[in-house]
């Protein structure tokens, strides 16, 4: 059974950002969350079994599954290829993410991150694809896929082997059209042509295209004055052929409001407002940033509880900003609770899970440099 574009939304909310309180995801603000999404005739939501170190999928139950009807909405999330060390892992982690959302099947079903190594090599030894269509054969996934951090030539080279895929996550986002590393707009032009439903992760660059340089904002906002800068990059990504749902991780009510509003009578981008954009991406470029996203997969596992996202963002607002002292501040706040770029003991337990491959070993011992001295 193919996917049906027509009943596809647009704007997909992504589960792996939500607001959290006390230290725990904040059920009561995801609820308000996931009700304005579906009040606004929006219905795909995706998770994963690592989000929030294993509480998202949790979320999706108490926020979603338990208060609304099951035909009110999709559900997606993914299978680790890290978390199988035996053939018996896949069951047993797919049952236990039944369990978790309280659903009976999933509507869409991903191979998580696929890449260069270790994933996909686990996926292959596993019979993963092979496996996930036996499930849709028990109707216990409706719609099987997988997202993807690779080399182009890794996609193709998949997709030959495995013609029953339905779908591809992939990030994509203005910024990233050139990065020599996600090479974005190489993977969507292959989905593109073999006319692959593409969904979309990161269209905002982790937050980073949400707030930029002051003389971008300004000439985003005099041709747009109502529209956030979010939405720019949003709009960009939801005009481009072939792009069946973007992904947002929204992290509180006002971010969902934002975006229900840019995709409520949606207006595509022009030729004019994508000349500035190019004008943009390339003045961002030229300021050299750290090019994490902010997923939080290196964080779970380690061992000096360092929030690596939040020590690049100090270090990429010093680079554009040398004498900003509120990156400091905002460091030395986040050190009180989390540890120091100092405390690095290099094991490279982040470098592992890293979907944008950044050397974090080397870029901590710049920030222990800048910010611990």
């Amino acid at each position: 059974m193919g996917i049906e574009l027509s009943k596809m939304p647009k704007l997909g909310f992504g589960l792996m950002r939500l607001p959290e309180k006390d230290g725990e995801v904040d059920i009561q603000q995801v609820s308000q969350m996931v009700d304005k999404y579906l009040e606004a005739g929006l219905n795909y939501l995706d998770t994963a079994y690592i989000y929030h170190g294993g509480k998202s999928e949790v979320a999706a139950r108490e926020a979603l599954v338990k208060r609304h009807n099951r035909d009110e909405f999709m559900l997606a999330t993914k299978l680790p290829a890290w978390e199988i060390k035996k053939a018996e892992d896949v069951e047993r982690i797919f049952n236990e993410q039944l369990e978790r959302t309280g659903v009976d099947f999933f509507d869409f079903y991903l191979l998580h991150s696929i890449e260069e190594g270790g994933n996909i090599d686990n996926y292959e030894k596993y019979d993963c694809f092979n496996w996930a269509l036996k499930k849709k054969e028990e109707g216990k996934i409706k719609h099987f896929g997988f997202s993807f951090h690779g080399s182009p030539e890794l996609l193709e080279e998949v997709l030959d082997g495995h013609p029953e895929v339905e779908f591809v996550q992939i990030q994509y986002n203005y910024l990233d059209r050139t990065n020599p590393v996600v090479r974005s707009q190489r993977l969507y032009d292959i989905l593109v042509k073999r006319n692959i439903p593409i969904i979309v992760m990161e269209p905002v660059r982790g937050g980073m295209l949400a707030e930029m340089d002051p003389e971008i904002e300004a000439s985003y906002k005099k041709m747009r004055p109502n529209d956030s800068i979010a939405s720019w990059a949003l709009r960009f990504v939801a005009s481009q052929p072939g792009i069946m749902t973007v992904l947002s991780g929204m992290s509180n009510t006002e971010q969902m409001e934002d975006n229900l509003k840019t995709f409520t009578n949606f207006e595509p981008i022009t030729d004019e407002e994508l000349k500035l954009i190019d004008e943009a991406t390339e003045k961002i470029l030229s300021v050299p940033q750290i090019g994490c996203t902010a997923c939080k997969y290196c964080c779970d596992g380690c061992p000096s509880k360092i929030s690596i996202p939040d020590v690049f963002r100090s270090i990429n607002t010093l680079r554009r900003y040398p004498d900003d002292w509120r990156s400091k501040n905002f460091y030395n706040v986040l050190t009180e609770r989390s540890g120091k770029a100092s405390d690095c003991i290099a094991c490279g337990q982040c470098e592992s899970v890293c979907p944008q491959h950044l050397p974090i070993i080397d870029l901590m011992k710049e920030a222990a440099e800048i910010l611990d001295a």
